[in-house]
């Protein structure tokens, strides 16, 4: 996980076993839960994001979900993986709020019946014809030209003329003056090549999707530490602390 220089001087740190922190934690030290947050904070923005697709509303969930955790700890069984279950209440937290959301919608009856022009401008609308749609989709063509441009000679006119200009592989095979097998085999030949380029590139690129900064870090861990100040936590040990000793 992407971590932060930590603003105060801790005695927990990223060697700190999570037994530990989970103990501490559980008890409501904030120090201990603050480590907790950092270690797990990119899987689970992650996680929140892709379900709700919306940065604001990842963040939103997140501290909502780290708060329920915080307070559920001390039931928290240690035999079980922590991220696992921070997972599982991140997923319930984002999955909630789409439920909610989308009770929120008005019926598209209504929608199409509805005389306000502001609705029926909306329902006009072609998203398709967006300009954010136009950026999206001239950035990808100049991608797959990209990829196409570096395909061996050999095959890259047949897949532009196969693929990109839609001819039959009669057509191709009489332009090109080459048995339609061949032009098969190359064609098919030149999609796998792409496919497999195109593919290495979204695998190198994957690892920055939804990147997670140090800002981003630090205030959902600041925000959760502030609303953690009014939680109640057990006084006595508990099951946890028990089991560590």
């Amino acid at each position: 996980m992407q971590t932060t220089q930590l603003k105060t001087p801790l005695i927990y740190s990223e060697a700190t076993p999570e037994k530990e922190l989970i103990a501490s934690a559980a008890f409501g030290n904030d120090e201990a839960f603050e480590m907790i947050m950092r270690r797990h904070n990119r899987l689970l923005f992650r996680t929140a994001r892709s379900i709700l697709n919306s940065d604001t509303e990842a963040e939103d969930a997140l501290q909502e979900a780290y708060l329920r955790a915080w307070q559920a700890l001390p039931n928290f069984r240690l035999e079980a993986k922590l991220s696992t279950w921070l997972v599982q209440i991140v997923v319930n937290e984002a999955l909630g709020r789409l439920r909610r959301k989308s009770a929120q919608i008005i019926p598209l009856d209504t929608t199409i019946n509805s005389s306000d022009p502001e609705v029926q401008a909306s329902l006009m609308d072609k998203s398709d014809q967006q300009p954010e749609r136009f950026a999206m989709r001239a950035q990808l063509r100049k991608i797959i030209e990209a990829h196409i441009e570096q395909l061996p000679d050999l095959y890259r006119t047949v897949f532009v003329l196969r693929a990109v200009e839609e001819l039959t592989t009669q057509e191709v095979a009489l332009a090109l003056k080459m048995p339609e097998a061949t032009v098969r085999i190359r064609y098919h030949r030149a999609r796998s090549l792409l496919r497999a380029s195109l593919a290495n590139d979204i695998d190198i690129t994957l690892d920055d999707a939804f990147s997670f900064d140090g800002a981003r870090c630090d205030r959902i861990v600041n925000a959760v530490l502030a609303r953690g100040k009014s939680l109640h936590f057990p006084r006595k040990r508990g099951p946890i602390d028990q089991e560590l000793t």
